[in-house]
């Protein structure tokens, strides 16, 4: 065999020249209209009015306030997040399209601030969803908001702000954490398993333990039981 034959030959795979264009004009696009969908946990909502309106001007950057979370990107968590609470933080994430961001406002959000004792009280917040920017303090100031979510933008801009996936790719561990604290038959109507396949995120991490002991306790999500002209002398009777 010559030596020319024994030289590996790579194919490389013909793609879309302007595919990096479009996706670095998606990215661009994308940093520059964010919906915030603020869950206003604790006293650091305290702060997002005067963020938003006049005096600071959170609009001009492209970033305007969401009351839905299927049209939100951005999950802001405000202050403390009781345990109670948490269960709707969770149901309210995973109802979000991807790809979605969380940030989390006050020291709270960090290791459970001025409330680290309570047993009431989850401690931290990225043991239960990916979180891509803390901003710490008690509370921030307008400012310190700002500059964050310009930050959060930069990050969105140059593809790093991609924690989302991490919810797909580790959902073991942050289901097992959930369990934790909700008990064994936690779960949420959203199918993450499924949307990890969808999502071509399945990774070492998306099924184990946990995931097979939600599989046990698992119930399909029933329809409401609503009926029309419901005989009045049946339920009487």
């Amino acid at each position: 065999m010559s030596t020319l034959q024994k030289i590996p030959v790579i194919e490389e795979k013909k793609g879309n020249p302007l595919a990096r264009v479009f996706d670095d004009l998606v990215r661009f696009c994308r940093s520059r209209s964010l919906f915030i969908l603020h869950y206003c946990t604790g006293c650091g909502a305290i702060e997002l009015p005067p963020a938003m309106t006049s005096r600071f001007d959170m609009e001009r950057l492209g970033i305007q306030p969401m009351v839905s979370p299927r049209q939100a990107d951005i999950l802001l968590i405000t202050g403390y997040v009781s345990i109670k609470t948490l269960k709707r933080v969770i149901l309210t994430y995973e109802q979000m399209g991807s790809p979605k961001y969380v940030v989390g406002i006050c020291s709270c959000t960090v290791n459970g601030g001025m409330y680290w004792q309570s047993y009431a009280t989850a401690k931290k917040l990225d043991e239960y969803m990916p979180v891509d920017l803390y901003i710490a303090g008690c509370m921030p100031r307008p400012e310190a908001v700002i500059s964050g979510l310009q930050k959060l933008m930069d990050r969105i801009n140059s593809g790093e702000a991609d924690s989302w996936q991490d919810y797909y790719r580790n959902y073991d561990y942050y289901l097992g954490n959930q369990q934790k604290l909700f008990g064994e038959d936690w779960q949420t109507p959203t199918d993450i398993i499924t949307e990890a396949k969808h999502y071509e995120l399945m990774g070492e991490g998306t099924l184990g333990d946990h995931t097979r002991l939600l599989e046990q306790h698992q119930k399909p999500l029933e329809a409401l039981d609503m009926r029309l002209g419901h005989n009045i002398k049946e339920s009487v009777e």
